[in-house]
């Protein structure tokens, strides 16, 4: 599955699947017990295909950030957890991507990142490479 179907709603835990649009929303499910709800436009919400973690050089698509977690960790979950120190989540995220800005990526965005594709091995929903090589082609 794609991330463009999966999203992150700010006051909520976890990620949530886009299930249907409604006319001032949508409805959305729970990765994390399945619960259903209804989100409206005026909540605070990101689609996951749309954020990009800040290196160096250029902005790096979420996906493929996604993706170099999956080769590390051979599909499984992270070797760190999300709730660990702010300086074994750094050396690990430098571990993935060694060129992201310090100074723009902070501790609270490398835990989110860790969560989340914790949350999407899961629930098997991590972006395939074939999928991170086509959304860059329809960019």
């Amino acid at each position: 599955m794609s991330l463009d179907k999966i999203m992150s709603i700010s006051g909520k835990p976890g990620l949530f699947k886009i299930i249907t649009q409604t006319r001032n929303g949508a409805i959305v499910e729970s990765l994390l017990d399945n619960k259903r709800l209804n989100v409206t436009v005026h909540s605070n919400v990101s689609i996951l295909s749309e954020i990009a973690i800040y290196t160096l050089t250029e902005e790096k698509p979420l996906s493929e950030v996604l993706q170099l977690i999956k080769e590390k960790e051979n599909g499984q979950g992270t070797s760190v957890s999300h709730k660990d120190s702010k300086d074994a989540l750094e050396e690990y995220f430098f571990e993935i991507l060694s060129d992201y800005d310090e100074d723009r990526v902070y501790a609270s965005d490398i835990k989110k990142v860790i969560q989340w594709y914790n949350i999407l091995q899961k629930n098997n929903l991590l972006p395939n490479a074939d999928d991170v090589v086509a959304s860059d082609e329809e960019e």
